[in-house]
């Protein structure tokens, strides 16, 4: 049975922590693949009204281009509006009947875990994967497999915000990142 990791999210924009996490689970469990999933419009976030869904989508596989055992996987784009990951595990399992899925979360996702919808039967399609987020705690009355990786304390808003006050966002993001951010005007003030 193949084992995939999905790596969810607003992508808004993706950085590198993102892509430290996925690596690091990846290798840790010794899984086949890891898929990025951005949500098109996510229950539990507000997503900048200033940028395209298309324009994440478009980051997102410009941050992983070249490393083979990563990918988009965008159903949640396909499917348009608000998804529930109950919703989306669901639909991918029946898509994809022999591979196990592990869904990765960060420490402020684990403690929000009793709020999720339908989590008492989404604990029993997918193993949850939690990463440790500086300023939260690891604990939760769910079944999650713990990784550790290095705590680099980057966030989407911190870049939306930098770039926004004009400041650089070298090291934060890919190379690739920071150009189409620049190229397409994006999180600049208005």
């Amino acid at each position: 049975m193949k084992r995939i990791a999905i790596l969810g999210g607003t992508f808004n924009p993706p950085h590198l922590g993102h892509l430290i996490i996925a690596n690091e689970v990846f290798y840790t469990l010794n899984l086949d693949e890891c898929w990025f999933m951005p949500s098109y419009t996510p229950p539990h976030k507000e997503v900048s009204d200033e940028v395209n869904p298309e324009h994440r989508l478009r980051m997102l596989e410009l941050a992983i281009k070249g490393q083979e055992h990563f990918s988009v996987q965008d159903i949640e784009f396909d499917r348009k509006g608000t998804s529930y990951t109950f919703d989306t595990i669901r639909l991918l399992k029946e898509l994809y009947p022999d591979v196990h899925f592990y869904f990765v979360v960060g420490g402020d996702m684990v403690e929000y875990l009793p709020k999720w919808h339908r989590i008492e039967e989404l604990v029993h399609l997918v193993t949850f994967v939690g990463v440790k987020r500086p300023g939260y705690e690891l604990r939760s009355s769910y079944p999650v497999e713990f990784v550790e990786v290095p705590q680099v304390d980057i966030s989407s808003s911190l870049i939306r915000e930098r770039v926004n006050q004009g400041h650089s966002i070298q090291y934060l993001v890919p190379n690739e990142i920071k150009a189409y951010i620049e190229e397409n005007g994006l999180y600049e003030s208005r």
